[in-house]
């Protein structure tokens, strides 16, 4: 098994992250920073602080999955498993080891991805279904003012029992993926600068007749969004960009175009009112620190 992670400028996450990671696995695993151009120096540190930690740079900010199939692409092809996930992640005890065995359970599994936790404890719903159209646009219309709506309790899976179970998609946040999955479907979409990359991924597998695996027996804490609150005016629009692209991939007939019309036009709406109020919480969250 190898460990990839994109690192731009992760700060303290990154620390955790291989501090936390001797807990998770019994191996040692050779573990490969995907920088895109952090200027902090902690990859640099890391790196020189750990034998088995590798920093490969990019060349720039390629984006995740494009960073994630470059690292990939230099990973020895006897490594049977990968293990990706983002910097921010802190391993929990056997969490690696639980992915590697369930892996034996499913050998179809393509990708298997733990319980993913917050950092205040509460689950994050990281196992989920593949979106269509209906139940993307009412996840995306409603979501936020009317979160139990059929449509987002359909997307995000919320009453499913917690079990081990295939599903349409799973976090990207941390993936296990067998390395012969990840390569008959050519990794990750680069044109996917970030987000979506993951749902993308988890639909190609299930199509090219892999499973994407919930192992609720492993945990990770992953600090969610830190800098997408930080920078909304420039991660929620790449957010919805993905959103088109995923939609609009699968809907690519010349009929289909006023479909994708009215797509971009809605989600060109939802963004700008998305931002709008991001920022407004952001300055007002300054405004009481």
């Amino acid at each position: 098994m190898a460990v990839v992670t994109v690192t731009y400028s992760p700060g303290e996450h990154l620390e955790h992250f291989i501090s936390t990671l001797a807990t998770a696995t019994s191996e040692k695993p050779q573990v490969i920073l995907a920088d895109n151009g952090s200027n902090d120096g902690v990859p640099e540190l890391v790196a020189d602080a750990n034998e088995n930690v590798t920093l490969l740079r990019t060349g720039g900010n390629i984006g995740y999955g494009g960073a994630i199939n470059r690292a990939v692409a230099d990973i020895d092809p006897e490594i049977e498993f990968v293990l990706i996930a983002n910097p921010d992640i802190r391993w929990g005890t056997d969490s690696i080891d639980e992915l590697l065995a369930a892996a034996k359970r499913w050998p179809r599994a393509g990708a298997l991805g733990p319980t993913v936790l917050e950092p205040d404890g509460s689950r994050y719903p990281s196992a989920r279904r593949v979106p269509g159209l209906a139940d993307g646009a009412g996840h995306a219309i409603l979501g936020t003012l009317w979160p139990s709506n059929p449509w987002t309790l359909r997307y995000r899976q919320d009453n499913e029992e917690i079990s081990e179970r295939n599903v349409g998609w799973l976090s990207g946040s941390c993936l296990l993926v067998r390395r012969a999955a990840f390569d008959s479907i050519d990794g990750f979409d680069s044109r996917y600068f970030m987000y979506m990359e993951d749902v993308d991924f988890g639909d190609r597998m299930g199509k090219a007749g892999w499973h994407n695996v919930f192992v609720p027996s492993a945990e990770v804490t992953h600090a969610k969004g830190h800098a997408a609150g930080k920078h909304p005016e420039a991660m929620l629009p790449a957010h919805h960009a993905s959103a088109y692209r995923f939609q609009a991939d699968r809907h690519p007939h010349w009929w289909q175009a006023p479909l994708r019309v009215a797509l971009k036009a809605g989600l060109a709406i939802r963004c700008r009112l998305a931002v709008r109020s991001a920022l407004r919480e952001r300055d007002r969250a300054a405004g009481t620190n």
